[in-house]
């Protein structure tokens, strides 16, 4: 019999990705964040855990918010640390 469904993990991710853009917004979001992007990237951590989680209790609901709170760790890291690097080049 399956374990509880424990979405933990997933919303620890999507936390560290809100607070990688409240960094951002702090600095001026537009200008974008390496700290916020990599806080916002740790977020990964956690996502692959909880969809690890999700497929070893073979739960679509757990694997399904973790595989969503990687995608958005990985885009809201990414494009911070993107705009940092092109307002630093213009």
């Amino acid at each position: 019999m399956p374990e509880a469904d424990n979405k933990t993990p997933a919303f620890a991710a999507l936390g560290l990705v809100a607070i990688g853009i409240v960094i951002a917004a702090v600095q001026g979001f537009v200008h974008g964040s390496i700290g916020g992007g990599i806080i916002a990237l740790f977020g990964a951590i956690p996502a692959c855990f909880g969809m690890w989680k999700g497929i070893q209790q073979e739960t679509q609901g757990t694997l399904g918010l973790s595989v969503v709170a990687l995608i958005a760790s990985l885009l809201v890291g990414g494009l911070l640390i993107v705009l940092r690097v092109i307002h630093w080049v213009a």
